[in-house]
């Protein structure tokens, strides 16, 4: 085994072998679970900046100009390491990912899995299956399916969608004190759900609280 080769700051931006365009692209993952997030590009200057800041910067071809990821929702990767690829045309991040990474609301930017055989699927993880609750939850307020549950809480209003909310989060106690993993597990998967409700009733969603969560964050 070989020890991996060290840069500075300036030898690292003389070794990347920048495109025409003087981009290189750089696949982002996070740090502590090894979970590939997203592909981005970077110039060189926006690679100077996030070794300077620490935090990832990139530049957009769509705008063609620099954005700091996370500027405005709140969602920013603190860089914990860069990496230059043996050739050096690519460059691998890893960050500490601070809400969702994909523009969509997903976890990561590679949500949809190619299946055996040709089929396309979408497999949320982790935290993505939180967007997707919401997403359903919206689509059946725009769209009332017959039978559905989620449109019997829309119809009835808050107040019942909040009697809803404080019978789940009792039942997520008792659980608890009961210390059945398996019923806290199930307890608060509704607890959330009905909370998704909630928020959608009154014109909210869930990168509001993240946002707020974010702003709490010290």
């Amino acid at each position: 085994m070989t020890d991996a080769m060290l840069f500075d700051r300036d030898a690292l931006l003389g070794s990347v072998k920048w495109d025409e365009r003087g981009l290189v692209p750089a696949i982002v993952r996070e740090a502590d679970t090894g979970e590939t997030l997203m592909l981005a590009y970077m110039s060189r200057e926006s690679l100077a900046r996030t070794l300077d800041t620490g935090y990832a910067v990139y530049w957009s071809r769509s705008r063609q100009e620099l954005w700091k990821k996370g500027e405005t929702s709140g969602c920013v990767q603190r860089v914990r390491s860069v990496s230059l690829d043996c050739d050096g045309d690519a460059l691998l991040l890893h960050v500490e990912q601070t809400g969702n990474a994909c523009h969509t609301g997903e976890r990561t930017c590679f949500h949809r899995t190619l299946g055996v055989g040709g089929a396309s699927q979408t497999k949320p993880t982790g935290p993505a299956i939180l967007a997707e609750l919401f997403e359903t939850i919206r689509a059946r307020g725009a769209d009332p399916k017959p039978g559905s549950y989620t449109n019997y809480l829309l119809d009835k209003g808050v107040e019942k969608i909040c009697k809803k909310i404080g019978e789940e989060a009792s039942e997520t106690i008792i659980a608890a004190v009961k210390g059945s993993r398996d019923e806290l597990r199930y307890e608060a998967a509704d607890l959330v759900y009905h909370l998704w409700v909630l928020l959608y009733n009154q014109g909210l969603t869930p990168e509001d609280v993240y946002f707020e969560l974010v702003g709490r964050h010290k």
